[in-house]
C-alpha cells in the first residue's frame, strides 16, 4: 500500500522551513490551535521539535504532525511548557533580538514531552502512523542528545466532561457513586441546597468554578478520583475508552500522571476541566507493555492513577451494595 511505513519520509519542522508548510502546521493542530505566528514560531523553535511524515506522493503534505517540547522534566502543564521554553532559551517578552536566535543548552535538555500528535489525512484514520512517527522521533532526539532518558507524552482527555456531566445526571437521579458523602455534605453547604447536581453542573459548564476558590478546592479530589476512573476503568470491547489513551497504551506507555489545572485553555475546560495526563514511555519496557495491553488488556498505570481508580471503586462498590 501507498501508505506502509516504509515509504513515509520523517522530516524536521523549522522556522526556515517553507511558508506553505508552516500554514499547514497550523491549520492541521487538532490539539492546541495556533493563536498566530508568534505562537507558531514558538513551537517550531528553541527547546521544541516539530516532525512530520510526509510521503513522496504529496511532497507539501504532512501526513502525521508531532510536537514535543524539550525540558528539564516531564511537564505537568501547558503553562510549564511555555515558561520552560522562556526560561531555558533565555528570552523573556520585550527583550531584543530574535527568539529564533537563542541557543539550546544540550545539558539542560533531559526531557521530550509530546503534547500535541495530529493525523492530517481521513483517508488514513485508524492507520496507526503516530505510533511509528513517535518511536521515529524517540529515535532521532536519542541521536541528538544522549543523555535523554525521559519521555512522555503531555496528552488531553477530549471527552471526560461530557462523560462526567451523564454521571451528573445519573446521580441526580438517585444512583450516585461518583461522590463520597462527605463530598456531598460540603457541596450541599458551598451551594445551600441538598440538590447539588444541577449547581454543580452549571459551574462546571461554565468555568465559573475557576473563580470560586473554595468550590475550586472542593472539585479538585473528586474530580481527579473521576478522571482516573474514566481513564483507567472505563472501558470499550476491554479496552481504554478514551482514544488518547488507547492510543498511547497500545504504544507501550504507563499512564503515569494526572495533573490539575494543566490546560485552563477553553478547549482544555471544554475537554476535561482542565485536566492533562502523562503517558511515559519506558523504552526497555515499551514492547512489553504494549503486547500486555493489545493481548490481555491490561493497563499499566502508576501508583497515582491506581489509587485514584481504587477509591473510585470503593464508591461503586458500596452504592451496589446499599442498593441491594
Amino acid at each position: 500500500m501507498w501508505f506502509s511505513v516504509g515509504f513515509l519520509e520523517l522530516e524536521r519542522i523549522t522556522w526556515k522551513s517553507p511558508c506553505e508548510m508552516l500554514q499547514k502546521i497550523s491549520e492541521y493542530e487538532a490539539v492546541h490551535p495556533v493563536r498566530n505566528w508568534t505562537d507558531l514560531k514558538r513551537r517550531v523553535g528553541p527547546y521544541r521539535r516539530c516532525f512530520i511524515f510526509k510521503h513522496s506522493s504529496m511532497p507539501g503534505e504532512p501526513l502525521v504532525v508531532l510536537h514535543t517540547a524539550l525540558a528539564g522534566e516531564i511537564s505537568s502543564s501547558m503553562n510549564q511548557i511555555v515558561l520552560s521554553q522562556s526560561k531555558m532559551s533565555g528570552y523573556q517578552s520585550g527583550e531584543k533580538g530574535s527568539f529564533q536566535d537563542a541557543e539550546e543548552n544540550p545539558q539542560d535538555i533531559k526531557a521530550a514531552v509530546f503534547y500535541s500528535i495530529s493525523s492530517t489525512q481521513k483517508g488514513l484514520q485508524g492507520i496507526e502512523l503516530g505510533n511509528y512517527l513517535i518511536k521515529r522521533v524517540v529515535g532521532e532526539l536519542q541521536n541528538e542528545f544522549p543523555h535523554m532518558k525521559l519521555f512522555s507524552s503531555l496528552s488531553p482527555i477530549p471527552l471526560f466532561r461530557q462523560w462526567l456531566f451523564e454521571r451528573l445526571k445519573i446521580a441526580k437521579r438517585g444512583y450516585n457513586d461518583i461522590f463520597s458523602e462527605e463530598e456531598i455534605r460540603k457541596f450541599q453547604t458551598h451551594f445551600k441546597t441538598s440538590d447539588i447536581y444541577d449547581d454543580l453542573r452549571r459551574s462546571i459548564f461554565t468555568n465559573s468554578w475557576l473563580e470560586d476558590k473554595t468550590l475550586a478546592d472542593l472539585l479538585e479530589t473528586p474530580l481527579m478520583r473521576l478522571c482516573a476512573r474514566y481513564l483507567y476503568l472505563e472501558k470499550r470491547r476491554g479496552y481504554a475508552l478514551d482514544s488518547v489513551a488507547n492510543f498511547h497504551l497500545k504504544n507501550g506507555a504507563v499512564m503515569w500522571r494526572l495533573n490539575w489545572n494543566a490546560n485552563l485553555q477553553p478547549r482544555g475546560l471544554t475537554n476535561s476541566c482542565g485536566i492533562m495526563v502523562n503517558y511515559r514511555y519506558f523504552l526497555e519496557e515499551t514492547e512489553m507493555r504494549s503486547t500486555a495491553y493489545v493481548e490481555k488488556q491490561e493497563i499499566s498505570a502508576s501508583e497515582q492513577i491506581i489509587k485514584y481508580s481504587e477509591e473510585a471503586k470503593h464508591l461503586i462498590r458500596f452504592v451496589n451494595s446499599s442498593k441491594l
